[in-house]
């Protein structure tokens, strides 16, 4: 199936390279362009894109603020950000505003198709900058994060509540499955499990609830519990669901 995508950017330019790059790839189709958030959302409801690439800052409606309309449509569309990364207030609030993913502008074209074609599948995508900044951001006090799990948790399992605290350490389900000693496609099973207990979208979503709620904690160098922190940027071959 051909993954349709509409491309987000107040430039013109810009818009016209990522257009580029999109259109040369089998199975990926630019079906709309817009300048802002505001014509973002009529060509999501006019084309109904598989995934919207969304800037942050522009004038006019913000990125941020098309997100939280784009997700909020029946069905709900995916966006991917592309950012620089510079306002770590960006990029929590387009996470609670349910981005499936980020990437860097300055990206390689091909981790930028990956990006697309693994959000358009169901999956979300973090690039190792946001897992970093979103654990240096909780151990520095600039998002708040509550004393101890609060009861939005009780209903996981106790195995549940051992994967999402490692999915909220930045590790893929083959590590994961390492760590507890249990199989890939029981992460996996796991992993899907928390999401529809918890109401959650995705992986982006599991990650900012653990923190929120206390569950996890960094420790002074920013690591999760001391977890190894990864992420993905269109190289790791291990999916994010």
């Amino acid at each position: 199936m051909t993954v349709r995508v509409v491309v987000v950017d107040d430039q013109a330019v810009v818009r016209a390279g990522f257009a580029a790059v999109i259109d040369a790839e089998p199975n990926l189709t630019v079906t709309g362009q817009a300048a802002d958030g505001a014509e973002a959302l009529e060509l999501a409801r006019a084309h109904r894109p598989d995934v919207v690439l969304m800037d942050i800052r522009m004038p006019g409606m913000d990125g941020l603020t098309a997100t939280r309309l784009l997700t909020a449509l029946d069905p709900p569309v995916r966006v991917l950000v592309l950012t620089t990364f510079r306002r770590d207030e960006y990029v929590f609030a387009a996470l609670r505003g349910g981005a499936s993913g980020f990437l860097l502008k300055d990206c390689e074209p091909q981790h930028l198709v990956d990006a697309i074609r693994t959000v358009a599948a169901g999956e979300a995508l973090l690039a190792p900058a946001v897992t970093r900044r979103l654990i240096d951001a909780f151990a520095s006090g600039a998002v708040a994060a509550r004393p101890r799990p609060d009861g939005r948790l009780d209903v996981l399992t106790a195995r549940e509540t051992d994967v999402l605290r490692a999915v909220a350490a930045g590790l893929s389900n083959p590590e994961i499955a390492q760590a507890l000693g249990i199989g890939r496609s029981t992460v996996k099973t796991h992993v899907n499990a928390i999401l529809a207990k918890l109401s959650l979208r995705d992986r982006a979503q599991a990650i900012i609830l653990a923190y929120e709620v206390g569950l996890v904690s960094p420790d002074a160098d920013g690591a999760a519990n001391g977890a190894r922190v990864t992420g993905w940027c269109g190289t790791d071959p291990s999916p994010r669901t």
